[in-house]
């Protein structure tokens, strides 16, 4: 799979979440930071392991042609998963043989509704999110963060935090829009 789309619309977490319904496990590297060596060894493990394994190769357009094709037979042959993440137009970033091989997914900006939506659920959240922290947020601080995020849940969250931990350690119990704003 080659999941395509904007940075924030959940390509890391879509590739989690696949591993975790399939009952393998995943591992992510950065096509950033690792190369042929990595990937070969991720092969290798996987060729014996007693679970399936998922490769998730963030920012996978970084890698040149010879990287990319260094996948190909594991793909082929269903050593590995492949699950391909990238900012880039795939069509012209990742060769044509392994495009090929997987199923091209688009992700969009997530609309106004959902971020609002991901921003109370962290807020709500006991375990993970925010609640813990004893902050309301107010439907225009809401609305301000969901505006400026334009679709990316990571700076919609990151706001989020950032307005939360700046109310508390001011001594306040509710982000108002200007305090959001900051």
């Amino acid at each position: 799979i080659v999941l395509w789309g904007n940075a924030g619309t959940g390509k890391t977490t879509l590739a989690y979440l696949l591993a975790d319904a399939v009952g393998a496990q995943l591992v992510q590297l950065s096509a950033v930071s690792s190369g042929v060596a990595d990937a070969r060894k991720v092969i290798e493990q996987a060729k014996g392991g007693l679970f399936r394994t998922v490769l998730f190769v963030d920012e996978v357009h970084r890698w040149s042609k010879a990287q990319q094709d260094v996948l190909l037979p594991a793909v082929e042959e269903g050593t590995i998963t492949l699950v391909g993440a990238t900012t880039e137009n795939p069509y012209f970033s990742l060769v044509t043989p392994l495009l090929s091989r997987c199923i091209l997914l688009q992700l969009e900006p997530l609309a106004p509704q959902e971020l609002r939506a991901l921003l109370e659920r962290a807020l709500a959240d006991e375990d993970r999110g925010l609640a813990k922290q004893g902050v309301a947020v107010s439907d225009e601080a809401f609305e301000h963060l969901v505006e400026v995020a334009g679709g990316d849940a990571r700076i919609a969250l990151t706001g989020l935090e950032a307005a939360v931990l700046a109310a508390r350690s001011a001594g306040e119990d509710s982000v108002s829009r200007e305090r959001a704003a900051d």
